[in-house]
């Protein structure tokens, strides 16, 4: 299946040309198409490499392996979905002037962000890694200031800043990494994952220490860890909602992703107890802090982005516990908190379009006025929390129960307390939102005179996540598991 390694990429690049070529209504169709064109894709890379087999192609450039395809198929599935509820997100501003115009670059940046989102997982070295992950930064920017106004302007500045600041660490990292590499590989060589960590058991504990400290803050910036958090509540709030959702389930886990390549040459020179430990120390400063933000939050948008941080921190204290059912349990929360998020965006899209308000306290009685919607973002919020039948629970008390095998007992009492903290806040804030009833004048609070579902496309999109949430909850396919299991063992060292 080598040809899927040209074809992946291929997707969302001719869906580019396309959207730019025709008109807007073209564009949404190419653009759809080659959402769940990716998604079909991604699913048989995944059964084809889920027992250890890697696709390599252009002379090694691109590569896929077990762990790589967990990371695109997050990807595949927020790009499929946001591409089908921006045809009812965007079509609700179809009158306004400059619309066409406005449409079609949207549609266009929004399959140049896919792109550049299945880049990461593609690329086989370092320097490669570090490039495309600068271009993530690049499209998203543009991506969260496309309505241009005063606060999605200034989102997007604040975002390039702070990422930008962020990758230059990460740059140093990888400058660290390969000088480190020369003394095995030689004074000139490509620093291939493979490679490296073939050769790290010549490589000095020393400068690999130091090289996944600076990934872990400098990559770390991109992931939204806490401390250098700062750019992702602005960001997520002014971006439209697809760009949101993608954003906060994808382009958050392929950074994420570009740190667990540096642990795995961590983990291979001998270094992997400084390294989990190291994610232990910035998933629990992630947990802790996005917990209580998560409380005193009046904008969902914002609730929602302090809700990815928490889950980041969840994925990485699931990598520190180090236990093979906690690894293997926060590799799966990569997939079921993209499926949790992407509904939880979506539904916030959805209620944006319906009450034209961000604010908390601004939206009432959703669950009746927007049946559908409402109940979605009920589902989401209950998903987000960890409720039994969510994928979300699934992969979060197999994180626990692997942290508990390995003695990990502070950092289990840690992730138990802080993510019921965090379950108050979605809980109280949503439940207003959709449960508590109307006043007499909806229009007085809300600011419009009959909140009601837009789009069918919207409500698709997110039953389609909807549907993955709780088919991870309900049975984790065969194929699935097996490739998480294979992707445990790449990350880890073991069975290679």
């Amino acid at each position: 299946m080598t040809w899927a390694v040209y074809v992946l990429p291929a997707l969302p690049l001719l869906a580019t040309l396309g959207t730019l070529v025709g008109g807007w209504r073209s564009g949404s169709a190419i653009t759809l198409a080659g959402g769940f064109a990716t998604l079909v894709l991604t699913i048989a890379i995944g059964i084809d490499v889920e027992h250890g087999r890697v696709l390599s192609a252009a002379g090694g450039w691109l590569r896929i392996d077990s762990l790589s395809t967990v990371f695109l198929l997050a990807t595949g599935l927020l790009y499929a979905m946001a591409a089908a509820f921006s045809i009812g997100y965007l079509g609700v501003e179809r009158a306004r002037e400059g619309f066409t115009g406005f449409a079609k670059r949207y549609y266009a940046l929004l399959n140049l962000f896919a792109l550049s989102m299945l880049l990461v997982p593609l690329a086989s070295d370092f320097g490669s890694l570090w490039v495309v992950m600068e271009l993530t930064t690049i499209v998203s920017a543009l991506l969260v200031a496309i309505d241009r106004t005063d606060a999605a302007l200034e989102a997007a500045w604040k975002y390039v800043l702070l990422a930008s600041s962020g990758l230059g660490i990460a740059l140093l990292a990888v400058v660290i990494l390969y000088a480190t590499g020369t003394h095995a590989l030689g004074g000139a060589y490509i620093p291939r994952f493979q490679g490296l960590i073939a050769h790290a058991h010549g490589l000095s504990a020393a400068p690999v220490q130091l090289s996944f400290v600076l990934a872990l803050v400098g990559f770390g910036t991109k992931v939204g860890f806490v401390p250098v958090h700062t750019w992702l509540p602005d960001a997520h709030s002014e971006a439209p909602a697809p760009v949101s959702a993608m954003l906060s389930g994808s382009l958050l886990a392929a950074a994420l992703y570009s740190i667990l390549r540096f642990f795995e040459v961590a983990v291979a020179s001998g270094n992997r107890a400084f390294a989990e430990h190291a994610l232990i120390v910035f998933g629990v400063l992630s947990l802790v802090a996005a917990s209580f933000f998560v409380l005193r939050q009046s904008n969902y948008k914002r609730l929602l982005a302090y809700s990815s941080i928490e889950h980041m921190g969840i994925v990485a204290l699931g990598i520190g516990f180090g236990a093979p059912l906690a690894v293997a349990g926060a590799l799966l929360h990569v997939i079921t908190h993209a499926s949790a998020k992407g509904l939880a965006f979506f539904g916030a899209g959805s209620l944006l379009r319906g009450y034209d308000t961000k604010e908390i306290d601004g939206v009432v009685d959703a669950g009746r006025r927007m049946p559908w919607t409402g109940s979605m973002v009920l589902a989401a919020a209950l998903a987000l929390s960890g409720l039994p039948l969510s994928g979300v629970f699934r992969s979060e008390f197999e994180i626990v129960v692997g942290g508990f095998a390995h003695a990990q007992y502070v950092g289990v009492a840690i992730l138990i307390v802080f993510a019921n903290l965090a379950f108050c806040g979605i809980i109280w804030n949503t439940g207003r939102m959709v449960l508590q009833a109307a006043p007499k004048s909806l229009g007085a609070v809300a600011g419009v005179a009959a909140p009601r579902e837009r789009s069918v496309w919207m409500v698709a999109a997110m039953l389609g996540c909807l549907f993955v949430v709780v088919a991870l909850g309900m049975h984790v396919p065969g194929d699935l598991a097996a490739l998480l299991g294979s992707a445990r063992h790449t990350l880890m060292g073991t069975g290679r």
